[in-house]
């Protein structure tokens, strides 16, 4: 393998959990006064850190979003995550290859490091990822599509920008990725291929990352 480090977003590339966060939060800005749905969701907010659903939301109506938003809208998610939530397919599969091959890998993702490990408690991913492999837009501040998330990630797992992959889904982190100098592969099985321009290469199934790496 050509990298030396792999960088996996969280959301939607190691746990399926996309349709479950986004139908909620559609749900919960709709009954807040702010009609919205799935599809929008999807659109505006997918990958995004929570400041920036707040920053979108205050710039658009001008309305500030309850104090309790985030706390109240990620006690809806984490209960759905301990009903419904998986694993993406295919992801043991890879993340397997890599440990075989020696080959160093870690996650950033937009979501606060609570909702990352509750995500991988319910999955059973928690035994690839110990604390040190976990990255969160927590940690720096800015979420994508700033590149601040994936420096971060890099400078702590010691690996230099040019020598990183990150594995994205959105167009938020493809474009973080691309803004880091790092290469990015787009995970197609949510977002259309035309949306993830900038991406060194697509794939629509998991288990097809590691020749597309190779």
């Amino acid at each position: 393998m050509r990298y030396e480090l792999v960088i996996f977003d969280n959301d939607g590339v190691l746990v399926d959990s996309e349709p479950i966060s986004n139908r909620l939060l559609a749900a919960y800005l709709t009954e807040l006064g702010h009609p919205t749905s799935y599809e929008e969701s999807i659109r505006d907010y997918m990958g995004s850190a929570m400041h920036r659903i707040h920053e979108l939301i205050l710039e658009r109506t001008g309305e500030r979003l309850p104090d309790d938003f985030d706390e109240v809208f990620h006690g809806r998610v984490f209960a759905a995550f301990e009903r419904e939530l998986e694993a993406v397919t295919g992801v043991g599969d890879v993340l397997e290859k890599l440990v075989a091959d020696g080959v160093p890998y870690c996650v950033a993702s937009s979501g606060s490091h609570e909702r990352i490990r509750v995500g991988h408690r319910k999955t059973g991913l928690d035994r690839w990822f110990g604390d040190e492999r976990v990255f969160s837009s927590q940690d720096v501040g800015r979420g994508k599509p700033a590149p601040d998330l994936f420096l971060h990630a890099a400078e702590r797992m010691g690996v230099a920008a040019e020598r990183c992959v990150v594995v994205e889904d959105s167009p938020l982190g493809v474009r973080a990725a691309v803004a880091a100098g790092m290469d990015v592969y787009g995970f197609t099985a949510m977002t259309p291929a035309a949306k993830l321009g900038g991406a060194n290469g697509l794939f629509g199934d998991m288990r097809a990352l590691v020749s597309l790496m190779s």
